[in-house]
């Protein structure tokens, strides 16, 4: 997804070709599976198997995927990379699983999770780095007025507003260092050095991350990773891992 992709989605682009047949080789890939199982009579506890078997109300089977791969499945992916980049992070969000786990044991809910201020900062940092919608559109529902470097700029009922997370949260006159991951002390910032709102990225500036939160918490806890391709390489990046149970001293 570029810039350009919000006006020219089809515009012919080395991107765009890229991501085309990518989608078409994942269409490919659960094609084949999703065929196979239904051929054997095949059934696996898999979330693929509850897609398979899931109904709409009228009875039809469900027929389309979407979402998930451009929000938390890439947001997960860019946060496991800056953690393995700046290793004073993982370090401090390995510590972090650590605390949680002599306090609640193996147990995790919303409460627990709201408790991960170190991975929750490496979160909103890597979705500041790199939002998964170049664009958003949103209409206003009352009118409203913003105050800007150039002044007062009001917005009337029923208008369409656009704002590019990518452009927005890499500001110059917002963030101290907006292309590098800002850190209070050993701590990434996440988002926004408090700048009264600014930060967006999948819809609005607040939302807890529970999901990539739980998910990186069980990853932290039971593997230790290495990131093999040099950092930023944004076709084919590679890590490697080994699994291991994170213990903590009682």
């Amino acid at each position: 997804m570029q810039p350009i992709s919000v006006i020219f989605p089809y515009l012919p682009i080395p991107a765009h070709r890229q991501r085309d047949r990518a989608r078409a080789r994942l269409a490919e890939i659960f094609a084949t599976i999703i065929k196979a199982r239904k051929a054997s009579g095949q059934s696996e506890e898999d979330m693929l198997q509850c897609f398979i078997d899931s109904k709409y109300k009228d009875g039809a089977s469900h027929h389309a995927l979407f979402a998930g791969q451009h929000t938390s499945s890439i947001t997960s992916t860019w946060t496991g990379a800056y953690l393995l980049r700046h290793r004073e992070f993982l370090v401090n969000a390995v510590e972090e699983q650590k605390e949680i786990l002599k306090k609640h044991g193996e147990k995790i809910d919303h409460d627990i999770l709201s408790e991960m201020d170190v991975l929750y900062r490496c979160i909103k940092e890597a979705l500041r780095l790199h939002p998964p919608l170049i664009m958003l559109l949103r209409q206003s529902h009352s009118e409203f007025t913003v105050r800007t470097r150039e002044g007062k700029d009001t917005t009337s009922q029923g208008h369409i507003v656009a704002t590019s997370p990518a452009f927005a949260n890499r500001l110059s006159h917002i963030y101290k260092d907006p292309i590098h991951m800002i850190r209070i002390g050993s701590r990434p910032v996440g988002g926004g050095q408090g700048s009264g709102g600014v930060f967006v990225h999948f819809f609005r500036g607040g939302g807890t991350g529970a999901s990539i939160k739980a998910i990186w918490s069980h990853l932290l806890r039971n593997f230790e990773f290495e990131l093999i391709s040099p950092f930023l390489r944004t076709i084919g990046m590679r890590w490697s891992y080994k699994r291991r149970k994170l213990t903590v001293d009682n």
